[in-house]
């Protein structure tokens, strides 16, 4: 059967998409799990919160990250996507934008690919996805992970960023992949500036137009260090503030590291958005 983004939660209610970084590299050491063991027990963890889908990642795409080789990549996936396909009925995204690995963790069992270049350098890993009837979050990134920051310009974020995304959509879908398992993602951090940033959020409800669910990643990121003057170790307030705001503005999924706080966050959240607009 199909992915569906519609699935995730069965309600109208936000849901949880917790982060396993197999990366060293990754810019919080916080979530780094450096075996399939530590993998495990962390996602058993996350599930006992309240997760409703994990996200894996083996490379790096924070600003200045470099590139981490498809083998080095597969040798930290593959064991720990199939030990928690096998264990775990809760879908597995795997954060990637190279068609090689999409494949390779698809077929081993995971459900969702979680592209940060929103398929801008070709529709491969289209295709491939369609092939498995996965679903495919599409990011928005201005460049490359390694030099994005160095100077992210726009005339309008929030148009360009939804002009973007809509041409994502179009080559997933044209590709073959169901309306229903595409998510967008504005991309928080990936090629902008604090000020992007923050309309992106503000602005969040203009990405509706899509018709697809929308993914935040605001977690521990340095937009909140930018405000708050706090290392990424202190950010848990400030994550679950730019979280809720994204909530009421029209998230569906947020994407987190500390999942237990972001579930109780959502649910206060939820009941303030109900209360203005009751059934």
């Amino acid at each position: 059967m199909a992915f569906s983004f519609d699935l995730l939660t069965g309600s109208d209610s936000a849901a949880v998409m917790g982060i396993l970084n197999l990366s060293p590299d990754s810019f919080y050491s916080g979530s780094y799990c450096s075996n399939a063991e530590e993998v495990f027990r962390t996602a058993e963890q996350m599930i006992k919160e309240g997760a409703h889908i994990l996200d894996l990642g083996a490379e790096s795409t924070r600003p200045g990250s470099k590139e981490v080789s498809i083998q080095l990549q597969l040798d930290r996936l593959l064991p720990v996507v199939s030990k928690l396909t096998n264990e775990f009925e809760i879908p597995i995204s795997v954060d990637t934008y190279k068609p090689e690995i999409g494949s390779a963790v698809l077929q081993e069992g995971a459900t969702v690919i979680n592209d940060v270049s929103g398929l801008q350098w070709g529709d491969e890993m289209a295709l491939i996805i369609a092939r498995y009837e996965a679903g495919l979050v599409l990011m928005h990134m201005q460049g490359k992970p390694e030099t994005m920051q160095e100077n992210p310009t726009y005339k309008d974020v929030v148009a360009e960023v939804l002009s973007f995304l809509r041409q994502s959509v179009k080559t997933a879908e044209m590709a073959g992949i169901r309306p229903e398992s595409i998510a967008v993602d504005p991309g928080i951090g990936f090629g902008k500036t604090l000020k992007h940033n923050l309309e992106l959020i503000a602005k969040l409800d203009q990405l509706k137009v899509l018709n697809k669910h929308i993914l935040l990643g605001v977690s521990r990121k340095s937009f909140i260090g930018q405000i708050l003057k706090l290392e990424v170790e202190d950010r848990l307030e400030g994550s679950l503030a730019a979280g809720v705001a994204g909530v009421i503005n029209g998230a569906n999924i947020l994407r987190v590291h500390d999942v237990a706080a972001t579930v109780r966050a959502i649910r206060v959240a939820e009941y303030i958005k109900e209360a203005n607009n009751p059934k």
